[in-house]
């Protein structure tokens, strides 16, 4: 561990081996025959932290002790660079609602360098809201305090919910107003800015492979692309030379589509919604990247979206996220092609997304109702059964499975119907009537049937199958309304609630019986309410 941010060690791989963008001015452009482009970020007037986590800090072998140090809020507010930055902006490309967008790019991100930590592991650290850079467009490239808190407080509750993710080292208000048109209905308002420092051992998205394909810069694509194979995917080829040919680009592709389908079930798993899966949108590595408009399913609903911007196609639904994800990794094998220049493997390796996502998702359903595995012969039925009737009547699904994990097989078959709804009763949004209520309770004891076998088969008893259920099943979740009500807050200066939602988030499966005022179903009044149900690309 290390005292001081003057004491971190920078490694920057990126910049040292891939070819710049020879511009150093910073206005919008078209940036050909370059990764990067250099870029600093734009000093604000008034830095503030306003929350920190302490175990990113503990990535970069930086204490907790730090967030107390007056340099920091200069560093990752932008006014400040230490020795060994520097900062840049990457070019990409991508496909956005399933169209080709050409040129995007770091548009209000700039990487500040590579932190090598004690044990040799790469972080980047990247600002977003630090001001505009060459991919910009017509954008500004600030954030809003809104979108900075949002950004922050889910990178880290997805991290302990186990959910692979970007992470978040720090929140800094930058004392200065931003105009958003939050609606997009020609009514802009000032509100406050902020800037998030995203900290992952790289940023790299499939729209950096896209780019410098739909331009025919196969020289560049491969030169990427092996430094890509080098440094981010080193397990994967510890005998690594400055050379690799097709079977190691297949190989990489291959764990690509390995660790998409992965990211989908646990996505799946804790109703989690993206809101933008763009293909500049998805990592590489596999982890949840760029927090806008997501949310978290409360009633339950398959079609259901956050983002204004997709209710029309709800392409990006939560139900449809499985299968966009397969689609972006088509583009993606497109995208490399050249390097390969065969179909039918990179078929192959998708065929293998769907495989995996199949597995990963038939192991999460066994363990969501606390089943040691899964038996397609029977489970398969029983899931189905229970996803139809979860939107008969509005459930919200974290409380649901929760408390689905108090069902006891020896007293279900002395319940009347409504003895056994009451059981899960908590989660409904309404009164369901006695034509659902019996529904639901056949299913409890077709459940409670199939959990009495497995108890038998495999020695399970109650106490392991709650345990196994609560270990998969969230009890508290980043909900948009709790996530609204810490940014009302933090926009009249008082932060608390920011730092107890990131305390709570940190132990998500836990009872934390103290908190569990943050244990119940969304408001009435959130139900509309903006910030609370569906959000913008401005959120």
């Amino acid at each position: 561990m290390i005292s001081s941010l003057q004491e971190l060690v920078f490694d920057n791989r990126l910049v040292r081996e891939l070819p710049a963008d020879p511009e150093l001015e910073n206005y919008r452009r078209q940036v050909t025959n370059a990764v990067y482009s250099r870029v600093t970020p734009t000093p604000v007037k008034n830095p503030q932290l306003i929350a920190g986590a302490s175990e990113v800090a503990a990535l970069l072998d930086l204490p907790a002790t730090v967030f107390s140090d007056p340099q920091f809020a200069q560093v990752f507010g932008g006014n400040e660079l230490l020795a060994g930055m520097d900062p840049h902006a990457c070019v990409y490309g991508g496909h956005q609602f399933g169209n080709w967008a050409g040129q995007l790019g770091d548009g209000r991100a700039i990487n500040l360098g590579e932190v090598r930590n004690h044990q040799g592991d790469h972080w980047t650290l990247q600002l977003k809201g630090a001001g505009p850079t060459p991919y910009s467009r017509t954008a500004d490239g600030l954030a809003v305090l809104r979108s900075s808190v949002r950004e922050f407080l889910c990178s880290e509750a997805m991290h302990h919910l186990g959910v692979p993710t970007t992470r978040a080292l720090s929140l800094v208000s930058s004392g200065e107003m931003v105009r958003r048109d939050m609606f997009y209905d020609g009514n802009p308002q000032l509100e406050p800015g902020a800037i998030v420092c995203r900290v992952a051992p790289t940023f790299t998205r499939f729209g950096n492979f896209e780019i410098f394909s739909a331009r025919n810069d196969i020289v560049l694509l491969k030169q990427f692309t092996d430094f890509t194979l080098r440094t981010d995917f080193s397990e994967l080829f510890p005998a690594a030379t400055s050379e690799f040919g097709k079977a190691d680009y297949l190989h990489w592709f291959n764990e690509i589509c390995i660790r998409t389908a992965q990211l989908m079930a646990h996505w799946m798993r804790v109703g989690f919604v993206h809101g933008v899966m763009n293909t500049d949108n998805m990592s590489i590595l596999g982890l949840t990247i760029d927090y806008g408009p997501y949310g978290w399913l409360e009633g339950y609903d398959q079609d259901w979206t956050p983002n204004t911007t997709d209710a029309q196609g709800r392409r990006y639904r939560y139900g449809n996220q499985p299968r966009v994800a397969l689609w972006n990794l088509a583009q993606l094998g497109n995208a490399i092609y050249p390097l390969i220049n065969e179909v039918e493997p990179l078929q192959a390796a998708l065929e293998n997304y769907r495989v995996e996502y199949e597995r990963c998702a038939q192991r999460d359903a066994a363990a969501k109702l606390g089943l040691k595995e899964f038996d397609p012969a029977q489970d398969q039925t029983l899931t189905e059964q229970l996803l139809a009737f979860l939107p008969l009547i509005e459930t919200d699904m974290t409380i649901f499975y929760r408390n689905l994990a108090q069902l006891n097989v020896d007293d279900i078959p002395h319940y009347a119907d409504a003895r056994c709804v009451d059981i899960v009763r908590e989660s409904f949004y309404s009164t369901p009537d006695e034509h659902i209520e019996t529904h639901l309770a056949n299913w409890m004891r077709a459940y409670a049937a199939r959990l009495q076998q497995d108890y038998v088969l495999t020695g399970n008893t109650h106490a392991q199958k709650v345990a196994r259920m609560n270990a998969v099943n969230p009890k508290y979740v980043l909900r948009n309304y709790l996530a609204q009500q810490a940014i009302d807050k933090a926009t009249l200066g008082d932060y608390s609630e920011v730092e107890k939602l990131l305390n709570i988030l940190r132990k998500p499966y836990d009872e934390q019986p103290e908190h569990q005022d943050y244990f119940v179903k969304r408001p009435e009044w959130a139900r509309h309410k903006a910030g609370c149900s569906m959000l913008s690309c401005s959120s």
